[in-house]
């Protein structure tokens, strides 16, 4: 089994992941090895899942419309109702 040092950590740093070992009845040396393999494992999930636009995407039908957008969004616009809930105010 191979061993790591770690020099040059800032010792506000030192002493945050030494409460958190102490927290977690943790040796130092356990707490690094428990964050490092927890980042690693999260990693390597985030490059499996797609990025949440193309997600979308994946889910989200598509058509076929001959219409050009300006149609598209004429034909939207009258076919809102307007509302008269609001015309007496607040």
């Amino acid at each position: 089994m191979a061993n790591l040092q770690i020099k040059g950590i800032e010792d506000n740093l030192y002493a945050e992941i030494k409460n958190l070992a102490a927290a977690e009845n943790r040796s130092v040396s356990q707490q690094m090895l428990f964050l490092v393999k927890e980042y690693l494992l999260r990693r390597k999930c985030l490059s499996r899942s797609k990025a949440p636009a193309q997600a979308l995407l994946d889910i989200s039908g598509s058509w076929e419309d001959e219409r050009n957008a300006e149609e598209i969004i004429t034909d939207i616009k009258e076919a809102r109702k307007n509302s008269k809930k609001l015309s007496g105010g607040i």
